[in-house]
């Protein structure tokens, strides 16, 4: 069947390169329709617990998803009148911005301090008008100092930083509203004051990755291509097979994307990556023209030539782009969304590959000319080329000295097992910028001088309707509060304990030693009446239900790391300030951060196990032996141990660039296994007998060995230019891309034939009474 697929498209090129054309067209057609999704919540269905959940909290307690967080800072203070006018107007501006929730951004001009006179309780904003003289400010000062919600919110304690919270709306873009506030801010007059402003906040960090992702991508994967161009031109000399190499590539990677844009399905941060390892995964075709170079100068015939590569190479080919599409696409078996588009986009995108290998490329190949192939595999034979004699000397020091060479694996191994222990899973996306870019100079500022931008909820629930009145419960929340906040990724607590103690100091004279709870129920269920009658609505939904049975904690963290809300999650299970009386449940960004790194990337984790076990059975099944599918997926298992344990030993987190990358090892450390050993196998039964195990091995390494080593080299010299990416995931992806290449590649070179040697009884002894 592959060979009638193949002669047709030697003799019929033009029909399958226009088939191809038009196809890649459709397919690119499709492009101007993306849609990006970097919201974390999205990436659980719409029916899993944890978002219902999140859903049902910010119902209840009137909360918005999204808050850009406007930081001024000033070395001299911020209290001022010049710095206070620009708060105002800023203000006043961000309201008109569309996406904008106006009603609810909260400032020094629009935040309400509550008062009394005599038993009249009231609240007036903090600062209605721009205060004209010292004596107002001092006053400002002190109504912001005095109020415990207050400081480290809308002011640091050292008075050197405020911030202004916008909150935007779900279907607004973080990024497109950031970029509008920057055009307000520079257009405002620099009067020399020492105003620095910063834009932090989970949706300016999620907006702006998602549109530098495409925009390096954009950029870095031509220059990628062009890297590779000129070492595919130096490699075969010729331009058709450099075409035919990057044709292919560009056909997967549109063929893939085209057809999961037009579907309607969002790209993810995953997703993003998947034209990086579809690139990857398409250099396979270098063993076709590896092979075909040698079989051109053996048989001088161009057709021939073609068929009897195919024949040899074809096997492996199927074999290794299905067992990679098989690995890939198990990946859907999970329930997060990005996971399953990401496997099901690469696992089609390697089909794509497997149906190029026999159609474009052969027919790509029959347009050689063959006095043009003469010339160029002139020295494309054993004997001549230095890379195969290069190539022939490592394999004989590898067989003599093989049990060396097992022994220093086996250390290899354990060493790198030390190492994966020290790995600590987190995922923090503002890390994904550089440390100099404005992003992450934003959060860095604003989390040091104030709460914190990552915002978690721990909602507090009793059993009775009015719970929240009791005083008991009350103290229980506050002791909780006070626990977090000895934690130095806590910044800020606040909740209706926070109004109701409020609300009691001026009530009685604005006396500092009133600010505790009250005593009474009664007197609780009053003050929360009056506050009802006279603030905003949100000032009191925001923490609690109206049956009063449940309490909201709004948690400030100074950091993104999902390994932070882990921290508070522990805190809150050990019990403090909580009991029978009320149950804590998690809601809020930086807890769906946390479900993120444990849905996520322990579910990449997991998934990854359960496709090696896939690979496997599924290279045991090509090989018709267990044994030899066990000694195939030992490079992945090589690679993947030293890879994580160099991330283990220089801090490196295993966060979503580095668990991607666990699952693209699967697709190159088995390519080059099963290339390995499926040509090894055939020499072995072309050759007929019991030929010499030692002249065998050095075939294998010399000349199938040479497309690896061919294959290896392009793709790290390709993707190593990501090193340059302004975004942190695209730089992890290169260099470790290019490691896993090049030691995936050495590791089968090396330690194959060792352990070929060295289990040669056991590998042959079914080989020899089968004939192979």
């Amino acid at each position: 069947m592959t060979e009638r697929i193949v002669r047709f498209a030697i003799r019929r090129p033009r029909v399958v390169i226009w088939t191809v054309v038009g196809l890649s067209i459709f397919f690119g057609s499709q492009f101007p329709k993306i849609k990006t999704d970097t919201d974390p919540k999205h990436m659980l269905p719409a029916t899993s617990p944890v978002r219902v959940n999140n859903d049902k909290v910010e119902e209840r307690f009137e909360l918005h998803a999204d808050w850009i967080v406007l930081g001024i800072v000033n070395g001299s203070g911020v209290l001022n009148r010049n710095t206070l006018s620009k708060i105002a107007r800023l203000t006043d501006d961000v309201t008109r911005i569309p996406g904008v929730i106006a009603y609810d951004v909260v400032s020094f001009t629009t935040a309400d301090n509550v008062l009394a006179k005599g038993q009249d309780l009231y609240a007036r904003p903090l600062m209605e008008t721009v205060p004209a003289t010292s004596g107002e400010i001092a006053a400002l000062r002190s109504w912001l100092y005095e109020n415990p919600m207050f400081v480290d919110r809308l002011i640091s304690k050292d008075g050197k930083a405020t911030a202004i919270y916008v909150p935007i709306e779900k279907t607004a873009n973080g990024k497109v509203i950031a970029d509008r506030i920057r055009a307000i801010l520079d257009k405002d007059p620099k009067d020399g004051n020492g105003d620095r402003f910063y834009l932090a906040g989970d949706p300016v960090a999620r907006d702006t990755f998602g549109a530098e992702m495409f925009k390096q991508m954009a950029v870095f994967s031509p220059i990628a291509g062009m890297v590779m161009f000129v070492a595919l031109l130096l490699m075969f000399g010729t331009f058709i097979p450099v075409i035919a190499c990057m044709a292919v590539a560009m056909v997967c990677v549109i063929w893939a994307m085209g057809g999961t844009v037009g579907l309607g399905i969002p790209i993810h941060i995953m997703s993003s990556m998947s034209p990086v390892f579809l690139m990857a995964i398409s250099t396979d075709t270098v063993h076709i023209f590896n092979e075909f170079y040698f079989r051109f100068k053996e048989t001088g015939d161009r057709e021939s030539a073609i068929l009897d590569t195919m024949r040899v190479v074809g096997r492996p080919l199927i074999y290794t782009d299905l067992t990679t599409a098989a690995a890939f696409a198990s990946l859907a078996a999970g329930h997060i969304i990005p996971v399953r588009v990401f496997g099901l986009l690469v696992a089609f995108g390697t089909l794509v590959l497997l149906l190029m290998s026999f159609t474009l490329t052969p027919a790509l190949l029959s347009l050689l000319k063959p006095e043009r192939l003469r010339a160029l595999t002139t020295h494309e034979d054993l004997a001549e080329s230095r890379t195969s004699r290069w190539l022939a000397e490592l394999a004989r020091w590898s067989i003599y000295r093989s049990r060396s060479v097992a022994i220093v694996g086996v250390l290899l191994l354990i060493i790198s097992l030390v190492g994966i222990q020290r790995i600590r899973v987190n995922n923090n996306m503002v890390e994904w910028f550089k440390s100099r870019s404005d992003v992450r100079v934003a959060d860095r500022t604003i989390n040091r001088k104030l709460g914190g931008t990552a915002t978690a909820y721990l909602v507090a629930q009793a059993d009775e309707e009015g719970a929240v009145k009791h005083p008991d419960i009350l103290r229980r929340i506050e002791e909780m509060q006070r626990e977090l906040e000895k934690s130095p990724l806590v910044g800020k607590t606040t909740s209706i304990v926070d109004v109701v103690k409020r609300i009691n100091r001026v009530m009685h004279e604005n006396d500092p030693k009133y600010e505790v709870i009250p005593d009474s129920d009664n007197v609780v269920a009053q003050y929360l009446l009056l506050f009802s009658m006279v603030g905003k609505p949100r000032d009191l939904n925001n923490f609690v239900d109206y049956p009063m049975r449940q309490a909201n904690v709004w948690v400030q963290l100074k950091t993104w790391d999902a390994v932070a809300m882990h921290t508070v999650m522990k805190q809150v299970a050990g019990g403090t300030g909580v009991d029978d009386a009320i149950s804590i449940k998690p809601a809020g960004t930086a807890y769906f951060n946390l479900v993120w790194n444990n849905e996520v990337l322990w579910g990449m984790l997991y998934g990854f196990i359960l496709s090696c076990v896939l690979v496997l059975v599924l290279m045991a099944l090509c090989f018709r032996s267990l044994r030899w599918g066990s000694v195939a997926a030992l490079p992945l298992l090589f690679t993947i141990l030293v890879i994580y344990g160099f991330v283990g030993f220089v801090g490196k987190d295993f966060d979503m660039p580095i668990s991607v990358l666990s699952t693209l090892s699967l697709g190159l450390a088995t390519d080059f296994a099963i290339h390995f050993i499926g040509r090894f196998r055939q020499r072995r039964a072309e050759l007929g007998g019991n030929p010499p195990l030692d002249e065998v091995l050095v075939w294998t390494v010399a000349r199938p060995g040479k497309g690896i080593v061919r294959n290896a080299i392009l793709f790290a010299l390709g993707f190593s230019v990501m090193i340059f990416a302004a975004l942190t995931p695209y730089i992890t992806v290169g260099l470790f891309m290019a490691a896993i290449m090049l030691l995936s590649a050495l590791t089968t070179l090396v330690y194959l034939p060792a352990l070929v040697k060295l289990w040669q009884g056991w590998l042959l002894k079914k080989d020899v009474a089968e004939g192979r």
